[in-house]
Parts: structure tokens; sequence; C-alpha cells
């Protein structure tokens, strides 16, 4: 069994994560823990604080009782606005507090785009204008190229957590880029796990989304692959480690 351990902000789309559990079909045992959101709205002031070491702290412990061999801060925006050397640090900070590896979606998208060759990228925030700039800076910074971003100005994290499929079906439609190799939906706010496999047919190219980087990240800490085509392109990449 490999348990990863997950700090989710607030109450938004935790469900798709043991819709993934599921949708994963072997030993990977998924831990979530909710932090405290404090202000939920996506204003660069309020998304600094949402990451606090505090805040992140105070889950820590749970997740280290369950098990877990890995955690990933599960917060996009809680990650990007702090910066590539912020987000760093962030990321250390709550590694050093777990005893285990650690990484946050931020750092999932980056990784996940290498992992399945795109360099280019478009992008699909729910978040504002600023928001979503300081999320394409980061990318930029990881090396990505991103082709276009389509913001749709949505101010907090509990409405994001209302759209249904075709919201999110349009969001990623207003994202995508002949020139982009893959879009990108960053708010684990949005569910989305659902809605993978469709995504990617309705694009003809790999969409990555926020809950579901972040699983993979955490298994990619824990050094698991997993087949599971129910969760996308990311999940189809050789080698393959089935149970």
């Amino acid at each position: 069994m490999t348990a990863l351990g997950f700090l989710y902000p607030g109450h938004s789309a935790e469900d798709d994560y043991p819709r993934i559990e599921q949708l994963l079909g072997s030993d990977i045992r998924v831990d979530l823990v909710h932090t405290d959101i404090g202000e939920d709205a996506h204003r660069v002031d309020a998304l600094r604080q949402i990451g606090a070491p505090e805040r992140l702290a105070a889950g820590v412990e749970q997740l280290r009782l369950s098990g877990a061999e890995a955690i990933v801060w599960a917060c996009t925006s809680g990650g990007f606005v702090h910066g590539w050397d912020g987000a760093q640090e962030q990321v250390r900070t709550l590694a050093r507090a777990a005893g285990m590896p650690a990484s946050s979606t931020s750092f999932a998208f980056v990784h996940a785009a290498q992992e399945i060759g795109a360099g280019r990228v478009g992008v699909g925030a729910t978040y504002p204008d600023d928001v979503a700039e300081l999320f394409t800076e980061f990318l930029r910074v990881g090396g990505l190229e991103v082709t276009g971003v389509h913001s749709s100005g949505i101010v907090t994290a509990a409405e994001v957590g209302t759209w249904g499929e075709a919201e999110v079906f349009a969001l990623a439609r207003a994202a995508d880029d002949p020139g982009a190799q893959a879009v990108l939906l960053p708010d684990t706010a949005l569910h989305t796990a659902a809605y993978l496999p469709a995504l990617e047919k309705e694009l003809g190219k790999p969409v990555l989304t926020a809950n579901q980087v972040t699983v993979w990240e955490a298994l990619r800490l824990a050094d698991r692959r997993v087949n599971a085509p129910g969760l996308g392109s990311l999940f189809t990449r050789e080698p393959i480690v089935q149970v």
C-alpha cells in the first residue's frame, strides 16, 4: 500500500480525490486533510496567507499518523503567488515539518507538462487576470512557453466549486490554442476528475488539471507510476506499474 497525503484548503472540489483514488485502481491510498482557508478570495494578499507555514503545519501531523509517504500542498494559487523561489521555500518548509518528500500543485503542473513533453501550453484560469498572470509567469520560470491564457475572473473558490461539466468544457475550449501542446486548468477548487478523457477527446490533446496533477505529483514523490487511463494521458506514460 502506498499512502499519499494532501493538504487541501477549505471545501470546494475535495470529492475529486476519492474519485481519483478509485480510478487509480491499485494499492494507492489518498489521505486528505483540510487546511484553514482564511478569507476565500482570489486576491494576491489573501492567497499569500492561505499557504502560511502555520496553516499548513496544522494538518501535517494528521498525515504523518496516516502513514503518508509523500505530501503535496493541494492549492495552485497558494503556491505560485509566492513566485518560484518563494514556492520552493514553502515546499522545503513543508518537507521539514512533515519529515517526508513534499511538493505543491504549482510545481506539479511544471513536472507534469515535462512528463508528457508539452513545452507549449495554453492556460484556462478561473482566477482574475492579475492572479492568472502570476501563474503564467511561474510556468515560464519553470521552462514552459504559454501560448495564451483565458481568465474567468472568479473571485472565490466556493463559486468555482459549483461549476459543472458545461463550465469546465467551456473553460478548456477557451484556453485551447493551435500552438499549445497541452491545456492547463490550474484550480484545485474546480471539479475535473470526472471529465478528463472527454476533455482530451474534445480538444485532441492532453489536458492537465489541478487535482489530477496533484495526485500524480505525490505518486512521483513516492516513486510510483500507475496506468490509469481514466485520469487522462498523464497517467498512461511508461514505464507502467499496475497492481
